[in-house]
This record gives structure tokens, C-alpha cells and sequence, in this order.
């Protein structure tokens, strides 16, 4: 990767979405908790979630990744108060898609996460930028058995 290959894929935008990531306070007693690590770079994300009538009420995450998957944890703890498991799948499928096929962006409330487009042609950085999205879908869906339980 060029210097200006890493310029052109490191925006402002980026950057500064990975300097506002929202919800960093991890949750004291979470109805679920999901770790997920890239094995290519190392980064990690874990997630907290609170869930009521199948909805995520409350949200922590921890975030030691780069800077584009810190961003991708931007967006997703920005929007995913209210959200339910299928808008989530929703949204991680579209991301995987537009990262691996070019698809479309990810449907609203997710559609910031187009910032993240430059990244198609860095297979090596999909999974950093897929974690956030993973381990929430991940948690929401350990909540739901551990509720139905």
C-alpha cells in the first residue's frame, strides 16, 4: 500500500468518526457480552448489550482496533439504541456486501458506514471493520436465548 493509498483510505472522515466513538463505557451487568477479534490484525471489539422486547436498550463497547475499525464502532454505537437483531443483520450484511461485492450502502439508520467504501480493495481490513457489527448481532442474539431460556 502507497503512502497515498493509506491517505486516500484514511479520510478526515474516517478519522474523525474514530476519535467519536460513542458508548465506551462498558455496561456493569449486561444481559450479554460478545468479544470479537480480527486474526489478521489483532484488533478487538467487545460489546454489551441490554435488551428488552427484542430491542437494544443499552450498549457498551470496548474498542482497540485500527482506525477504520474504530470508526465502523463509531457509526454502529451512534445508531444502535432501539435497533432490533434484524436491522443489525441488516446492516452487517449490506457492510459485508458492499466491502467483498461493492453492493449498496447499508440501509438507514447504518448508511454512514459508506465511509468506509475506500476499504473494498483492503480485503485485510474487512474483518477489523466487520467486528463491531459482529459481536453486536452476536450479543443480541445470546440475549434473546438467555431470555427465552
Amino acid at each position: 500500500m502507497s503512502e497515498n493509498d493509506l491517505i486516500k483510505l484514511y479520510s478526515g472522515r474516517i478519522l474523525a468518526l474514530a476519535a467519536e466513538i460513542p458508548h465506551t463505557t462498558r455496561l456493569s451487568d449486561p444481559d450479554a457480552t460478545v468479544k470479537k477479534r480480527s486474526p489478521l490484525c489483532g484488533s478487538t471489539v467487545t460489546v454489551d448489550v441490554d435488551v428488552k422486547d427484542g430491542r437494544i436498550v443499552d450498549f457498551g463497547q470496548d474498542v482497540k482496533a485500527c482506525a477504520l475499525g474504530q470508526a465502523a464502532a463509531s457509526v454502529v454505537g451512534g445508531h444502535v439504541i432501539g435497533r432490533t437483531r434484524a436491522e443489525l443483520e441488516a446492516a452487517r450484511d449490506a457492510l459485508k456486501a458492499m466491502l467483498k461485492q461493492d453492493g449498496p450502502t447499508p440501509p438507514a439508520p447504518f448508511e454512514e458506514l459508506e465511509v468506509l467504501r475506500p476499504a473494498r480493495d483492503y480485503k485485510n481490513r474487512h474483518a477489523s471493520i466487520m467486528l463491531a457489527l459482529d459481536a453486536t448481532v452476536e450479543a443480541l442474539e445470546q440475549a434473546e436465548q438467555a431470555d427465552c431460556a
